[in-house]
């Protein structure tokens, strides 16, 4: 056996090439997008479910996010503590989540259970009956957290940003209120399950070990009819329009800290300059040894932590920077923060700092590569959006190729203007 010598750094590696697992695809017989990634030796599989949301309204602002949590709250035939007995006792686990743009249920079950599984999940998926009392539960539970979560100022601040962005009549930007769990009702849960949870509206997603004998359990289960809608349904399309005002204080005079919130409205995955935007991105904030860290962390101490990012969704995109400082040294905070936005509208990145940055995206996105799920998962990243790989591709290429008067070139042309300004504590 070679004995790792401990003493010489390992020998390290340009990445040349980063290949994909591009999925298969197979259309069920009621028409549902059935896709799957063969890439494991394990004897597990993930099945997800996606359902893309209805159009959200304002009138009931909850229903969406509410019927997706309490899918597992109850069925027809079984209680919420009979589903998770039946899920536990074959090692399996599901998870359920309500996103801007979709809703999703999924499962992770052992190969040799999936037949005994999957008839669960369609039981959630199709039947789940919301019953009362754990509506009343689910009420009671989530305006406490909610209560809870109004004491934290990086809370009320992500809150009101999105909100300062996108409008209060927008899902994207709606500020929810203790009162808007008033409004909740079993009939309006019904309603969307009804309405988003069928095969009308569902693309399935299978990754792990998929061979011919769990796609057939799918099919065979969900590849049926007596799930199928008539109904045409509405998608969510969100028009928004953001806030007239650009700084927002949240005024808390006992607060010891602030939490700032800043950035604007910019261009989703479907621009093509959203990778090189991402390249700048993280030469500010994007990773541990950003400009911000360094100056605000490192340098001033104002920070634990503080980052940036670039958040494509389906309607729209957006960029901001996120932080918690002492109170007493918000504004000087703020002033750092715009001090190296303008940095780099004014001034060439250096190509050793550059260089760095693509060292660190090209490993981090090797590195998020590690199973077949990983590998769905950025499949997943492109589906929605009616991307092909194409889109990786570019991704790679920008990176190893932008250059630092591109960069500055894009610095003048996406971060410039107003920055919509959010603090909660003091200024």
């Amino acid at each position: 056996m070679e004995i790792l010598n401990r003493k010489s750094a390992p020998e390290s590696k340009a990445i040349e090439n980063i290949k994909l697992i591009k999925p298969e695809t197979e259309v069920l017989p009621n028409g549902i997008n059935l896709y799957y990634i063969d890439a494991s030796d394990a004897d597990l599989v993930r099945v997800e479910f996606m359902f893309p949301n209805l159009q959200w309204r304002a009138s009931e602002p909850l229903a969406i996010g509410a019927a997706n949590s309490m899918l597992n709250e109850g069925t027809t035939h079984y209680s919420a503590s009979q589903l998770a007995d039946k899920i536990d006792f074959y090692g399996a686990f599901y998870q359920h989540e309500a996103g801007f743009d979709h809703s999703s249920v999924t499962l992770y079950s052992l190969n040799k259970h999936l037949k005994s599984t999957l008839p669960i999940i369609k039981e959630i998926i199709t039947e789940a009956s919301f019953p009362e009392q754990e509506l009343a539960t689910y009420i009671q539970n989530s305006k406490q957290k909610l209560q809870v979560n109004l004491q934290k100022n990086d809370f009320v601040a992500r809150k009101k940003f999105n909100e300062v962005l996108f409008g209060a009549g927008a899902y994207y930007g709606y500020n929810v209120s203790l009162a808007d769990y008033q409004g909740l009702t079993r009939e309006q849960l019904v309603q969307i399950r009804n309405r988003q949870y069928t095969a009308s509206n569902c693309t399935i997603i299978i990754s792990g070990k998929v061979k011919a004998e769990e796609r057939a359990l799918v099919a065979e289960l969900f590849g049926t009819a007596d799930w199928l809608s008539n109904e045409k349904i509405e998608l969510n399309k969100s028009v928004f329009s953001s806030s007239q005002t650009i700084a927002h204080l949240v005024e808390k005079p006992d607060a010891l800290q602030s939490a700032i919130r800043l950035g604007k409205p910019l261009i989703n995955k479907t621009h093509p300059d959203f990778q090189a935007v991402q390249v700048l991105n993280t030469v500010l904030g994007g990773y541990f040894g950003s400009r911000l860290m360094s100056n605000i962390r490192e340098d001033k101490g104002y920070t634990y932590g503080i980052g940036s990012a670039i958040v494509s969704l389906k309607d729209a995109g957006y960029f901001f920077v996120a932080t918690e400082v002492g109170a007493d040294v918000c504004a000087n905070a703020l002033t750092e923060i715009y001090k190296e936005i303008e940095l780099l509208k004014n001034e060439l990145i250096p190509e050793q700092e550059l260089n760095l940055v693509r060292n660190y995206m090209q490993g981090s996105f090797l590195g998020s590569l590690e199973n077949a799920f990983s590998h769905a998962d950025k499949f997943k990243g492109i589906l929605f959006y009616g991307l092909d790989y194409d889109f990786y591709d570019r991704f790679f290429d920008t990176i190893k190729s932008i250059t630092p008067q591109r960069l500055q070139q894009l610095a003048n042309e996406y971060f410039t203007g107003d920055f919509y300004e959010v603090v909660v504590g003091k200024k």
